[in-house]
Formats: structure tokens, sequence, C-alpha cells
């Protein structure tokens, strides 16, 4: 019994320490000009290839790429995604929504809200830059 209140308070400021610790706050994304989304087109003239911008998010970059056929989204590539197990499970889904709706009007997938925005924002911008 002697030796349980010494062990108790040491204990409890041993913890101190860890219930006062802060993370560090994440480095705000530099500004600076938004690259334009880049498009090439085959020599035929109907399939072209648009990179949409890079979209910074909470988790990380996101850019996606569009092969376009006429009007037709025949596919979509993950150019830069975040490095999260949700992200890696959450780009086969979204990449096979657009193929189905053809457009960036894609569901947010579960669990994967942030990268679900950015690739919409990035593919939405692409789509724009070819006016499809």
């Amino acid at each position: 019994m002697k030796r349980a209140l010494p062990v108790l308070v040491l204990s409890a400021a041993a913890l101190i320490p860890v219930w006062r610790h802060t993370p560090p706050a994440p480095e705000p994304a530099v500004a600076g000009p938004a690259p334009a989304p880049s498009a090439s087109t085959s020599p035929g003239g109907t399939t072209r290839i648009v990179a949409g911008p890079t979209v910074d998010t909470e988790k990380g970059p996101v850019q996606v790429e569009v092969t376009l056929d006429g009007d037709r989204i025949s596919a979509v590539r993950m150019l830069r995604q975040p490095d999260h197990p949700q992200t890696t499970a959450a780009v086969p889904v979204l990449i096979e929504e657009t193929l189905e709706v053809q457009s960036a009007d894609v569901d947010t997938v579960s669990g994967a809200t942030v990268t679900s925005d950015g690739y919409r924002q990035s593919l939405q911008a692409a789509l724009d830059a070819q006016g499809s």
C-alpha cells in the first residue's frame, strides 16, 4: 500500500507529456499559378488525352488524365494520388463510375471523401478544357 501512491504519482507524471503533445500543423501549400490542363491529339484527331490540373488536398495531391474518343471518355488514369489505403481502394471505383456515367458527376467513395473531391475537380477541369 505504501508503494501504490508513489507509483500512481510517477505514472501520472510520465503521462503528462503525452497528454499535452499536439502534432505539428501541416505545412500550408505554396500558392502558385495553377498549371493549365495539357492536351494532346492523335493524327486522326479523334482521340485526345487531357491531363487535369493537380488538386492539393488534405491527404496529398490528386491529378487525373482522361482519354477521350470523340466526345466519349474511354479511359481515366490517376497521374498523382495520395499514398493512403483508402485512396488506393477508391481509385478503381471512381474510374469505373466515370466510364459508366461519362462525366465528372461521380459519387463520393465512402472513406475517401477528400480524394473523391480532388478527383472530381481535376477530372472536371480536364473535361472543361476540351469542351466536353
